[in-house]
């Protein structure tokens, strides 16, 4: 099940009629939201990769989205196509399992890994709810999700068949090239032309086996290539760092022989020119990087309040109802305060009503007070106990 050719873009070559274009995208790539794993700052990195003359990135951090926003809103500042994306935990069989996890297998937990990456609004709704799930029912040792909920919300989104922790990599560099096989199949039915397959060079002799069965398998199967690097740091250099990192992530140190390590100091931001230099024999992987990158097209925006729509009666607005409930909530409470015989300054109470009215319906948050006054007056009713809140709107009059 292949991916059909591209289509006429600028700066493009023509190879035996195929439209190929020259570039690459980072797909993978963990920010300092991989808690005590990643450690590329948003910061540093979106100004290295304009320098690079890099034109998209995916944020892919384990097993969340944190980072999501400030990785937007900073890739666009520079200029940059921000791609959100995440490594998700899979779940061997069910997320909803308990199976005991050996001590050595503390980084996976018994799961494979996956990167998903939003194409669109849609994908976006998708990879949230599917991180949500991991954590609401999924969560044991690492957030997982299983391929129940992932055939049920993955429209929209783009799979790359992940790591060396990934499923098919796995069974690879276990001799079980038939499993590997069957793995690449079933997500291959599951995502369509929205399926790749991934290829690393971080000079891991796993890795490189990995490699030398995918890039023949792409061909005979139809499925196009994807080189990512996985990266955790920013520079070379950083990887010592890094590994002081993994260290206060696990408790151990630096001097500890069985410390969990990745065992290879390439997994930092390379550019176009040493990408292409690590795949002499695949450069059409690292053209296919941006290829991918252009059909993600996110569109975040910020600013617009998105409340639920209040329903009033016909011929009404949300300004008046608020303004008749908080008058006639006062209204009621000043009777009462009268019936007990206590002393209040009315108009004083009046004019602070009114004050705050203007404020709220200058500010249009009218729908807000009423929805919440709404399920609060709702819980009252049932029994259900109530609190103060807390906030300016909490502590309002209204």
């Amino acid at each position: 099940m292949g991916k059909p050719a591209a289509g006429h873009v600028h700066g493009a070559d023509c190879e035996d009629g195929i439209t190929v274009q020259k570039g690459f995208a980072h797909l993978h790539l963990h920010t300092q939201y991989s808690l005590l794993d990643g450690a590329n700052k948003i910061s540093r990195l979106m100004p290295k990769l304009k320098k690079m003359g890099l034109k998209s990135v995916a944020m892919t951090d384990h097993g969340n989205m944190f980072g999501a926003v400030d990785f937007y809103k900073a890739a666009r500042k520079e200029d940059l196509k921000p791609i959100i994306g995440c490594e998700v935990y899979v779940a061997p069989r069910s997320r909803l399992e308990r199976a005991a996890v050996a001590a050595a297998d503390y980084e996976r937990a018994g799961n494979n890994h996956l990167i998903l990456l939003a194409m669109n609004a849609k994908g976006y709704a998708n990879l949230s709810r599917l991180v949500s799930q991991s954590y609401k029912d999924g969560f044991y040792y690492k957030p997982r999700i299983d391929k129940e909920i992932l055939r049920e919300w993955n429209e929209g989104l783009i799979c790359l068949s992940g790591c060396l922790a990934g499923e098919v990599a796995t069974a690879i560099t276990a001799d079980r090239l038939d499993k590997a096989r069957a793995a690449i199949e079933e997500y291959s039915t599951l995502f369509g032309d929205r399926y790749y397959l991934e290829i690393q060079d971080n000079h891991l002799a796993e890795q490189r086996k990995v490699n030398e069965v995918l890039i023949p398998w792409s061909k005979e199967m139809g499925i196009p290539l994807v080189a990512t690097n996985d990266c955790h740091y920013l520079e070379h250099d950083d990887h010592v760092a890094h590994e002081v990192l993994l260290c206060v992530q696990t408790g151990k140190r630096l001097i500890d022989e069985d410390r969990w390590k990745f065992g290879t100091d390439q997994l930092y931001v390379k550019g176009h020119d040493e990408m292409l230099a690590a795949f002499p024999h695949a450069p059409e992987a690292v053209d296919e990087t941006v290829r991918l990158a252009e059909r993600c097209n996110l569109d975040m925006r910020f600013g617009d309040n998105k409340f639920p729509v209040y329903q009033v009666p016909a011929g009404r607005s949300l300004d008046e109802v608020l303004a008749e409930d908080a008058r006639r909530g006062l209204d009621d409470r000043l009777a009462a305060a009268k019936a007990a015989g206590r002393e209040i300054d009315v108009e004083r109470y009046r004019e602070r009503l009114e004050s705050e009215i203007a404020m709220i319906q200058q500010m249009k948050f009218a729908g807000y007070f009423l929805i919440v006054a709404d399920f609060i007056n709702w819980a009252k009713e049932q029994g259900i106990p109530v609190g103060p809140g807390r906030g300016s709107a909490a502590g309002s009059l209204v």
